[in-house]
């Protein structure tokens, strides 16, 4: 219709006029239903693996901001947590994305130290009802979350967080496990966890607690210590 300008062109059945005055009709396109002398092969650059990998040293710039190479958290030394500071008493829901928020910390997410700087800087502190200023109870100063946590963590002060209901609900995103490991946590305690964050903060080696009774949550402060003892023996229900 385009080439004849007249809606009622029919390509099918209608000729065109050529330069020269000529007549002629479109040709339907047509074309092999496979290549006659086959599909390019292309490159192939698989590298088979080595036998032993051991070996192997994955080069990052120490100096990057977005990639670090992971350590192994330190094991646990086999004895009882006592006198922990409670870094934050969480009031209300408390999502992963509340505990490590996306946006625009998401290119820190291979540099573990870079993104835990937004550890639970959106969960709400139950003692004056704001998102990342909390209490350190050993300066008495206020401040963010991640800066409190790494100031208890620099003096080998390991600590605690109070949560309310389902902790951890929402994405699986296992750095809201991992920040809090990072930065010298030991034990969640809370009324009751989503499920999946739960796991992930067991597979992290942190302590991931529940209220046997969930109005013990109402008799804790901000700021009491919290003890966990004959840690040996720990086992569900008990």
């Amino acid at each position: 219709m385009v080439l004849a300008g007249d809606l009622h062109f029919n390509p099918l059945t209608d000729s065109l006029t050529a330069a020269d005055g000529s007549k002629f009709k479109l040709q339907s396109p047509h074309g092999d239903t496979l290549p006659a002398n086959g599909f390019d092969a292309g490159v192939d650059n698989y590298q088979e693996p080595p036998q032993d990998g051991s070996s192997l040293v994955v080069d990052v710039d120490p100096k990057s901001d977005r990639l670090q190479l992971l350590e192994p958290f330190q094991s646990w030394d086999g004895q009882d947590l006592t006198d922990m500071p409670i870094l934050m008493k969480i009031k209300g829901k408390c999502t992963t994305d509340h505990i490590s928020p996306a946006g625009v910390w998401l290119k820190y997410r291979g540099h573990l130290d870079n993104i835990s700087n937004n550890m639970l800087i959106g969960a709400i502190n139950e003692e004056n009802g704001e998102a990342n200023n909390i209490q350190n109870t050993m300066t008495n100063q206020q401040g963010k979350v991640p800066d409190t946590a790494r100031y208890y963590q620099s003096k080998n002060i390991p600590w605690v967080v109070i949560g309310d209901q389902n902790y951890g609900e929402g994405s699986s995103r296992e750095h809201a496990a991992l920040e809090p490991r990072h930065l010298g946590g030991r034990a969640i305690i809370v009324k009751s966890f989503a499920r999946i964050h739960e796991t992930n903060l067991k597979k992290q080696g942190l302590l991931a607690l529940t209220f046997d009774n969930p109005d013990d949550y109402n008799k804790i402060k901000p700021s009491d210590r919290i003890s966990l003892i004959d840690l040996k023996s720990f086992a569900p229900d008990k």
